[in-house]
């Protein structure tokens, strides 16, 4: 599959659980920078949920989180091009996804947490790598 095949996926993803507009005009690198926006800001929206004891909200939100991850996140990996690296992140999105079916069962704020963490540092990694790509060029 190629990436540019597997971004329009994850737009597609993306665009489907209402997190943000513009994707249709973005590149493929500020996609996946939307993608992690959009999963950090369903995760903190699942964790202001369980604050205020909305059981129906978490669980709207943490799916939509896991949507993200699963169909936009991973589904945009290049497992062909990125060898170790794309499998590597495919099992971290994977375990990320465990760890929200665990906070929504378990009600676990640090699970949460933990998700924002990862999807962040991820997130910032990614902007690094553009903010390179740009300064090539």
């Amino acid at each position: 599959m190629s990436f540019g095949l597997a971004a329009r996926r994850g737009a597609a993803a993306y665009s489907a659980v209402g997190v943000e507009t513009g994707v249709s005009t973005a590149d493929p690198h500020k996609l996946i920078l939307m993608l992690f926006d959009g999963a950090i800001l369903q995760v903190g929206t699942a964790a202001i949920a369980l604050e205020n004891k909305d059981v129906p909200a978490k669980g709207t939100a943490i799916s939509k989180a896991i949507e993200i991850i699963l169909n936009g996140l991973k589904v945009s990996l290049d497992y062909e091009a990125g060898g170790e690296l794309a499998q590597r992140l495919g099992a971290l999105y994977d375990y990320m996804t465990q760890r929200l079916l665990y906070a929504n069962l378990h009600n676990s704020r640090p699970a949460m947490d933990e998700v924002i963490q990862l999807l962040t540092e991820l997130k910032e990694a990614w902007a690094a790598i553009g903010s390179a790509d740009q300064a090539d060029r």
